[in-house]
């Protein structure tokens, strides 16, 4: 069972080097360029085939304008997908909209303490979560999926598949780049055959 996964595209966030997490922020430019360039690519890969996956994104508008985007490039119809709450990115707390120099500015310590422990740490805030408690959602996700499936999401949320599946120690999964315009492709264990991720 095949998932294709796709991060969403560049956003000013991004390009600023803020922590997003679950604030709604939108694509820019060059992230809607790199959405349908994904769909162009995929459609490539999928041929006739595409009719035969279920279609799935994280609720962010970040992630629905790529899926979109990639669907329509597809030659599909843009809102033929769903959603599920558990791909949403990692959330920062109290840290979104900050990048870590400011945070180290006013908040040195913690920002140590997530050097150190990064896969467990939780920054300050209600909502917050570390890359360890995004993986139980993900992993919950990954144990869902019953069909081939693409999948547009985040870079927390594919490092998470990273460490799950292709079992990436979890210092390196959290550091790991996560490009917007490439696709992974997971292939699910079966019986016969151990899970594969790898970027294409």
């Amino acid at each position: 069972m095949l998932i294709y996964m796709i991060r969403h595209g560049l956003t000013d966030w991004n390009a600023e080097g803020r922590m997003q997490g679950q604030k709604d922020i939108g694509l820019n430019d060059i992230g809607r360029a790199q959405a349908s360039e994904i769909g162009r690519k995929l459609g490539q890969i999928l041929g006739d085939t595409a009719l035969d996956y279920d279609f799935v994104s994280s609720p962010l508008s970040r992630t629905r304008d790529t899926m979109e985007r990639v669907r329509a490039a597809m030659g599909l119809p843009a809102e033929g997908y769903c959603i599920d709450d558990r791909l949403k990115e990692l959330s920062f707390g109290d840290w979104e909209g900050s990048t870590l120099p400011e945070l180290a500015r006013v908040s040195p310590e913690r920002v140590a303490e997530r050097a150190r422990q990064k896969w467990s740490f939780i920054p300050p805030g209600d909502d917050a979560e570390s890359y360890e408690i995004l993986s139980w959602r993900i992993g919950a996700w990954l144990a869902s999926v019953e069909r081939p499936t693409v999948c547009v999401s985040h870079g927390g949320v594919i490092r998470s598949c990273f460490r799950l599946i292709g079992n990436v120690d979890e210092d390196e999964a959290c550091e790991m780049n996560i490009p917007q315009d490439r696709i992974l492709k997971i292939d699910l264990a079966t019986a016969s055959s151990a899970a594969t991720i790898g970027w294409i």
